[in-house]
């Protein structure tokens, strides 16, 4: 018969262990857990937060409180398990990377593409996002056409979707790739370029912001309008985007999601009737 292993034994041994062993030792026990156990357990839910993303993110830089859309989207997904949410700042940009990383189990308002989809999973759409611009005064475009011309000077941020909207339906235009959002609203503040392309939600928080650029310009011929969704990791377990789209679809149904936006678009100075009635959420 075999003697059992005393506990003093146990920890005799336990105790010859370098702490790396330890920490690899622990480190082991938690591989494999998902999403949805993670934020079980620890009752907090990490987001990838965005300084200066009105509507969706703003940060107060005095007291360093978090407000906008998705920040009372996250606290409401926290909900359902009686979580926290923990921001970890961050871009547009790098919040697929700390996806992938697991640095945060959420990111906002990212558009779909096959080759994101490669990298991080998606949810279903939070709104139906179309497609316009911001004009230089006294120009009052209304289709693609009406910008698709060799004299106008039309800005875009390079890699975004405003890039594939200029390429696609304003390739005869001078275009103008350039690396900030920001530096593209300068371009067209200082008279550098003629058209500006943005979403609607982006377009109107930065004549939010900028009001002598306004107003929107939503242009059709045709209507592009995408899907805005939130990316998860890709895992196994799918319990935590299936949760994610039950609560998604609910609150779209009702109204609810709508109503964040539009409060996220009053922190910049936008109405509501100031948001096109093609803008769906």
């Amino acid at each position: 018969m075999t003697n059992p292993i005393s506990r003093r034994a146990l920890a005799g041994a336990a105790a010859l262990l370098p702490a790396g062993g330890l920490i690899g030792a622990a480190r082991a026990a938690s591989e494999g857990e998902s999403t949805i156990e993670r934020i079980g357990r620890t009752r907090t839910l990490r987001i990838a937060a965005l300084p200066g993303e009105a509507p969706y993110f703003a940060k107060d830089i005095a007291t360093g409180a978090w407000h906008g859309a998705a920040i009372e989207m996250a606290r409401d997904i926290a909900k359902v398990w009686d979580a926290q949410v923990v921001y970890v700042e961050s871009t547009y940009g790098n919040s697929v990377l700390d996806l992938q990383s697991d640095k945060v189990d959420l990111a906002f308002a990212l558009n779909p593409t096959a080759a994101r989809a490669l990298a991080i999973g998606f949810t279903h759409p939070m709104i139906i996002h179309p497609y316009g611009c911001l004009a230089k005064q006294g120009f009052a475009p209304t289709t693609w056409a009406d910008i698709d011309k060799p004299d106008l000077r039309v800005a875009f941020d390079i890699g975004s979707l405003h890039d594939t909207c200029a390429h696609r339906f304003a390739p005869r235009a001078q275009l103008i790739g350039l690396r900030t959002r920001d530096e593209c609203t300068l371009a067209l503040q200082s008279g550098h370029a003629d058209v500006l392309i943005q979403a609607a939600i982006l377009g109107l928080s930065t004549v939010g912001r900028n009001p002598s650029l306004g107003p929107y310009h939503l242009l059709t011929g045709p209507l592009v309008a995408l899907p805005t969704c939130l990316g998860v990791r890709h895992e196994a377990d799918t319990r935590f985007i299936e949760v994610l789209n039950a609560w998604l679809d609910f609150n779209r149904g009702i109204g609810q999601i709508r109503e964040w936006i539009i409060g996220g678009l009053a922190l910049v100075g936008v109405k509501p009737g100031d948001v096109p009635p093609e803008v769906t959420f």
